[in-house]
């Protein structure tokens, strides 16, 4: 579990992270968000072979599991062959979790590479027009 917030992610800089997922395992990475209109966008790849990938709204963290909204089915993703991008739109406040399953693979551990990032919406208010 690697908990993150907005302020974290937007000082991730260029580099990519990295997480180590053993075999029959899975690792999540909640993104605690306060303000609506956010994109969160990531970019992963991993090695060796196929990793499966869901992410997962929750109001907060008293919120039964039961009571989450899954906003990307868990999905297997040949990421160890092409680099895997997208993005979610924040339309609440709460915990937007990316989960990296590794629980279908009985031997074989995997590292994955992530990059996060986190674009305000840009609002127009028209102060340039002459």
């Amino acid at each position: 579990k690697l908990p993150l917030t907005v302020e974290e992610i937007l000082n991730f800089g260029e580099s990519n992270k990295e997480l180590f997922i053993k075999s029959s395992t899975y690792s999540i990475i909640p993104i605690t968000v306060t303000e609506m209109g956010l994109t969160i966008s990531w970019i992963f790849s991993s090695d060796p072979k196929s990793i499966s990938f869901s992410v997962v709204y929750q109001e907060s963290e008293d919120t039964p599991l039961d009571q989450c909204k899954v906003l990307i089915p868990m999905t297997r993703c040949n990421s160890h062959k092409e680099t895997i991008r997208g993005q979610v739109k924040v339309r609440n406040s709460g915990i937007y979790t990316l989960i990296f399953d590794n629980t279908f693979s009985r031997f074989i551990s995997k590292r994955v590479f992530y990059h996060l990032a986190v674009e305000r919406p840009v609002i127009y208010d028209g102060s340039d027009f002459p």
